[in-house]
């Protein structure tokens, strides 16, 4: 595939770097109430990309999920997984930049075997659902970069009760702490691609420019931008 590169000099050496055009997928990856749908959407707006959310609102099982977690987890999970995997294709077969709202890995990696070590997903469920995202995965590619967004379980409670969400009130602090501890194992293994690891409670992108400022330098760096 053709390259739009520019040659940058600097004295006897050439540097190259990427342009907008060579960047196709962006993800933000983190826990339930970490700030990912916010900080889609502020560098979705700031660089023009199209952003892609992560369905909750139409999605037939989350509340059901929510009040009995084991008959509907592999039912949700499956969602998930689909709804996920539809969008990377989707990515990779368009010509515009997107960044996306969680990724295909979370599913796999975090919620579904973390519902399964809780007895919530029984073992032939999860053996079948991790048998199908091994064959979605092997079929598309891995982002650009990852941002990961880590938060610790009093932003992620504040951020929870802030928005709102019936169905979310019955989450358990045990729940989110089991996810948080799968995030963080998964994200020390990352070898996929680029990755940039930013702390929740040290940044305010939500209400602070400036704090919004330097995440977009640090992305513009990881990016080459």
């Amino acid at each position: 595939m053709h390259r739009d590169i520019k040659a940058l000099f600097s004295h006897d050496k050439i540097q190259f770097r990427y342009t907008m055009a060579d960047v196709k997928h962006i993800a933000i990856a983190g826990n339930i109430g970490a700030g990912k749908t916010t900080l889609c959407s502020k560098l979705g707006k700031h660089f023009g990309w199209e952003v892609h959310f992560e369905t909750t609102d139409n999605n037939p099982y989350l509340s059901d999920f929510y009040l009995d977690m084991h008959r509907w987890s592999f039912n949700l999970q499956i969602f998930f997984l689909n709804n996920r995997y539809q969008q990377v294709l989707k990515i990779l077969k368009g010509d515009k930049t997107v960044i996306q709202d969680r990724t295909i890995y979370e599913d796999a990696y975090i919620f579904a075997p973390n519902l399964h070590e809780m007895g919530l997903m029984a073992s032939r469920d999860f053996q079948n659902y991790f048998s199908l995202f091994e064959t979605m995965s092997s079929q598309i590619q891995p982002p650009d970069l990852l941002i990961y967004l880590r938060a610790d379980i009093p932003t992620l409670v504040s951020h929870i009760q802030s928005r709102g969400r019936d169905y979310e009130g019955n989450m358990s602090l045990d729940y989110l702490k089991g996810l948080n501890e799968r995030y963080e194992n998964w994200i020390e293994t990352y070898d996929k691609g680029k990755l940039l690891t930013l702390n929740a409670k040290e940044f305010n992108f939500k209400d602070n420019p400036e704090d919004l400022n330097k995440i977009i330098k640090m992305v513009e760096k990881e990016l080459g931008l």
